[in-house]
């Protein structure tokens, strides 16, 4: 099946980097949220974000327009129904999740794949839901979703291998990215090891062993990455990493999934990183530091 026709529920802040990386790709995008305001909040910070790559000379306003002119307002879950991928990305709650699952799964055509950006709840309990379960896939992917090429593709128990494939041949000839298969497990592979490595560096501050500044510029320097695991985490939400952390240590049961006792307590102090514009370090608006 060729993927053309995109349903997104929930366009948060990795709902609108889906979206916006689905129609660079000329895909049509009806977007889903709890309301009308939530919507047009979303469009406007995809389109502020189309802004500030039109002033690095990234795209052009014609691609700007272009690109918007992908995304539509969806009403309602039924609506979505004509989609031939809907892909749920709102926050990390199973109950909720559920719920969206089972209406998408009464509204669509048994031929319509169901996928789910969720990487510490259980793909297959999601799909116990559906009376397709086969079509129900997870689709990991890393943020900035424009930026980087992978995506976890996630089998449930029950994921059929067309589904697999029609989701792995969209992502690889549609969006030009690597289509990772990974099976069922709380953190899958990216989310379990960069949060591992997330919640050692916070020991090594919390323990006063170096700076937050040098933890992650030897990190960083040292091992050629983007940002240092401090700065990964605010530009994450520490309340992310922190919950992430904490649905892993449930579901392992491993002292080294715990979060650590400062993550715990910045969170609790409202220091959430980039979105609050202070966590491990400081941010302006726009998200550089300062």
């Amino acid at each position: 099946m060729k993927f053309s026709k995109i349903g997104l529920v929930g366009v948060g802040t990795v709902g609108q980097g889906i979206a916006e990386m689905l129609a660079k790709s000329g895909l049509d995008v009806y977007m889903l949220e709890h309301s009308d305001e939530k919507l047009d909040n979303a469009i406007a910070a995809i389109s502020n974000g189309l802004d500030k790559q039109i002033e690095k000379w990234g795209i052009t306003n014609s691609e700007k327009k272009l690109i918007l002119g992908h995304l539509r307002k969806a009403e309602s879950l039924e609506s979505l129904a004509s989609c031939q991928l809907v892909i749920e990305s709102t926050t990390e709650d199973l109950d909720n999740k559920k719920a969206i699952i089972r209406k998408l799964d009464e509204a669509c055509a048994p031929d319509v794949v169901i996928a789910s950006t969720t990487s510490t709840l259980s793909l297959s309990e999601l799909a116990t839901v559906c009376t397709h379960p086969e079509r129900v896939i997870g689709m990991h992917f890393l943020i900035p979703m424009t930026e980087i090429d992978v995506v976890e593709v996630v089998r449930g128990i029950r994921t059929s291998d067309e589904t697999i494939n029609a989701a792995r041949i969209f992502l690889e000839e549609t969006l030009h990215k690597k289509g990772i298969q990974v099976q069922e497990s709380p953190g899958l592979v990216t989310t379990r090891l960069i949060c591992t490595l997330i919640n050692e560096a916070v020991a090594v501050l919390a323990e006063g062993i170096a700076t937050a500044e040098d933890i992650d510029a030897s990190m960083r320097d040292g091992y050629d990455l983007k940002y240092g695991p401090l700065e990964m985490c605010d530009r994450f939400g520490l309340d992310s990493t922190h919950a992430a952390l904490n649905r892993m240590f449930k579901e392992y049961g491993e002292l080294k999934y715990r979060p650590n006792y400062l993550l715990k307590k910045m969170v609790r102090a409202g220091q959430l990183g980039v979105k609050t514009g202070e966590g491990f370090f400081r941010y302006n608006k726009d998200g550089v530091r300062q």
